[in-house]
């Protein structure tokens, strides 16, 4: 985000733009917008100088020192200020580069709808930035608030577009072993809560079919709540167990032939369980049993794993005690 006064010169920019121009903030206060901002379209240009109009405008070349890259602009007037105006700027990024059929059903979906949404956020978490550097380090408790709970936001919209997606992730032979230790790294390395784990694994399983990034994801998700489901026992449990089972046959229509799931994976928890008056739409969205739970976490995880034409459940062992999630997934030919 850069602050612009009426003079079209940079008064101010926050590391996201610092970042997406690859210029400090030093190097661009004093600068002309319109010398920093080069779209190479008179018409941009012509339209920024206007200063008492909103202009937004998506996927413009912005030309850098070293590189052109593709964004999403933004300009906004400051109401408060005459002449003053608040520019926002994303990298508009490889994901948002659609083929001309899906650009037109995109325009009717929700990944309009959810850049509209962001736009503001950014120059929210911008602006709280800028105040940021002008307190002093005790005194920036409720900018860095507004900053945390825009990301937050962000990647809940981020969490939204994921289960709208209508096409699946590409599979293909995956070591399952590995990508459960990569989930667990990850789980382990976002957050200070111990995770105590047990592994069973069947050393001599054959390679899963699978997306890799789809499966590690739905690995997350599940260790993540067990741990969290786990965390008030005086001594907390997780399990993740791999088996082979012969037998599990599921009926995949968009293949339109029976599908074999013989490999599982079950992540175990010796929590409380599930609320019984969610348990049957767990995996339905923004059902959740966590207080602060968006609901969204378990949708996905059965979206991604159904992507992979696999199959997820989940059982409570009231005479044990434990809570199982089970994956099935096919085997790699």
């Amino acid at each position: 985000m850069l602050v612009v006064s009426p003079d079209l010169l940079i008064h101010s920019a926050n590391p996201a733009a610092e970042n997406l121009l690859g210029r400090s903030a030093k190097r661009l206060r004093g600068r002309d917008v319109t010398e920093i901002l080069d779209f190479g379209e008179p018409e941009i240009t012509r339209r920024i100088k206007q200063t008492e109009e909103q202009l937004i405008a998506r996927g413009l070349p912005l030309k850098r020192e070293d590189k052109t890259v593709s964004v999403n602009l933004t300009i906004s007037p400051l109401q408060t200020h005459t002449g003053w105006r608040v520019v926002t700027l994303s990298d508009s990024g490889q994901g948002e580069r659609f083929g001309d059929e899906e650009r037109r059903v995109s325009l009717r979906g929700p990944a309009v709808l959810a850049h509209e949404i962001k736009n503001p956020l950014a120059a929210i978490r911008g602006a709280a930035q800028l105040i940021a550097r002008q307190l002093d380090e005790g005194k920036r408790d409720l900018t860095n608030l507004i900053a945390d709970e825009v990301d937050r936001i962000a990647q809940l919209i981020d969490r939204m577009q994921r289960l709208g997606r209508e096409k699946a992730e590409p599979v293909g032979p995956l070591n399952l072993h590995a990508a459960i230790h990569r989930a667990c790294d990850t789980v382990k390395a976002a957050s200070d809560k111990p995770l105590y784990l047990k592994e069973e694994f069947d050393p001599s399983l054959p390679d899963v079919l699978a997306n890799e990034g789809a499966l590690v994801q739905v690995l997350i998700n599940l260790i993540s709540n067990a741990r969290d489901a786990c965390a008030g026992r005086r001594e907390p449990q997780v399990v993740i167990q791999t088996r082979f089972v012969s037998g599990l046959v599921m009926n995949v229509i968009r293949l339109g032939r029976p599908v074999k799931l013989p490999i599982e994976i079950s992540v175990s928890d010796n929590g409380p369980g599930i609320d019984p008056s969610v348990e049957e739409h767990i995996f339905e969205p923004f059902v959740s049993s966590k207080p602060h739970g968006q609901g969204l976490g378990l949708a996905l995880v059965q979206k991604l794993v159904r992507d992979m034409d696999g199959r997820i459940s989940h059982e409570r062992d009231d005479s044990g005690g434990w809570t199982h999630f089970r994956v099935h997934l096919p085997m790699a030919k």
